[in-house]
């Protein structure tokens, strides 16, 4: 439906560390106009908003904002509103001819400028409003990347955190105030930062470099998770994620979790997951895994036993069961997943074979029998170790 800007309420206005004068003339004429200006502190001052300005609650809301409408309205953000900025959360309340917005250069712009990084090749965080951990789907080895810090002293701690990660020997740039009078920006190596005068506002780039390369799946080895000993492992796990078929921005039901192996490898890739998990032991294995690959915000974990545990669950597109799976659970399952999704369920006894054999014939897909044998000592040479077969079940509904 078309839509006209023409007259808005609300004007959103990236602003640089220059200040007012590096606005655009529209964004000044847009400034001048507004009764009501809302921004940080900085920002308010770097407009010389005066007595118009009102600095953003804490905690963050913008409901303040909201309550403005039908008054003529300016909000302040850093660079670019809608990169890391207000412009989204603002947006989301909004009928298009609400608002207007004027972007100016966000830092990840100044930050590969100055450096002569390719943007389109970079990564590029938010970790001012994040933990650390959230670089860790990424972080391997040869990465280039840039992240906002919430303040000064966080970039000491950032070095300490990639430097007890295996990536001291990383090229660490300090960015601080870019595109404005107090802009420096100092380099060094990740394990020697010694920096104790870092000025706000400030982003670091990286280029990763560690000793040993980090493997990102499928198939992570059994040993990078914490676990009891009730894993999917690493061979089928592998073969698991290929019979799911992982696609970016898609929601896994991971029942019987376990470990949360296949949660976790499922995150990586680039979806989200809810690991459904009876036992509290388990549980917290499952939220120390999510945790050490960063994937606490992907990873919702629900402590109870399926089908009971799955009401009220957002709907997936991919559903594995991993353990305690049987006909009630199946039936359950068949009637509440969407025509489209995906299941995938693995079966080591003979009882639970036998259930999954049943249901390929009733209801289609395939059967995959995985056997596999590892190269052990046998006396003075060598001989295979087989694994127990694992049978697996996989089907559209």
């Amino acid at each position: 439906m078309a839509h006209s800007q023409a007259d808005p309420w609300l004007w959103l206005i990236g602003i640089g560390e220059d200040g007012l004068s590096g606005l655009s003339t529209a964004s000044r004429y847009a400034l001048a106009q507004a009764d009501i200006v809302f921004g940080g502190p900085r920002h308010l001052a770097l407009a010389e908003a005066g007595a118009r300005g009102r600095p953003w609650p804490l905690p963050f809301s913008v409901a303040p904002v909201l309550d403005c409408r039908g008054q003529r309205v300016a909000v302040l953000a850093s660079g670019d509103p809608f990169w890391h900025g207000a412009g989204g959360s603002l947006a989301a309340h909004l009928e298009p001819g609400e608002w207007k917005a004027f972007p100016a250069p966000s830092t990840f712009s100044l930050a590969a400028a100055r450096l002569g990084w390719r943007l389109e090749e970079v990564t590029c965080l938010g970790l001012h409003a994040a933990p650390f951990d959230t670089l860790m789907p990424h972080l391997v080895s040869g990465l280039h990347a840039i992240c906002l810090m919430r303040d000064g002293a966080a970039v000491g701690r950032f070095a300490v955190w990639l430097s007890a990660r295996g990536f001291g020997a990383s090229d660490l740039s300090v960015l601080e105030a870019l595109g404005g009078p107090r802009e420096r920006i100092r380099s060094t190596r990740t394990d020697a930062f010694t920096m104790t005068d870092v000025a706000d506002p400030v982003a670091v780039a990286i280029v990763a470099r560690a000793a040993v390369g980090t493997a990102r799946g499928p198939g992570l080895p059994d040993a990078a998770f914490v676990h009891d000993g009730q894993i999917t492992k690493r061979p089928v796990r592998a073969l698991t994620l290929a019979a799911l078929g992982v696609r970016s921005g898609e929601l896994l039901w991971d029942i019987g979790a376990g470990s949360g192996s296949i949660a976790v490898e499922w995150c990586i890739a680039g979806g989200r997951a809810v690991a459904i998990e009876v036992r509290s032991d388990r549980i917290e294995n499952i939220r120390t895994n999510a945790a050490a690959f960063g994937l606490s915000r992907r990873i919702t974990v629900v402590e109870g036993r399926a089908p009971e545990a799955l009401a009220g669950l957002p709907p997936p597109h991919a559903v594995f069961i991993g353990g305690g799976a049987d006909a009630s659970l199946l039936a359950a399952l068949w009637e509440l997943i969407s025509p489209g999704v995906r299941l995938v369920a693995n079966a080591v006894t003979l009882e639970t074979e036998v259930l999954l054999c049943q249901s390929q014939a009733r209801l289609g897909g395939d059967l995959l029998r995985i056997e596999l044998a590892q190269a052990a000592p046998l006396g003075a040479m060598r001989g295979w170790v087989p694994s127990r077969p694992v049978v697996q079940w996989s089907v559209v509904k």
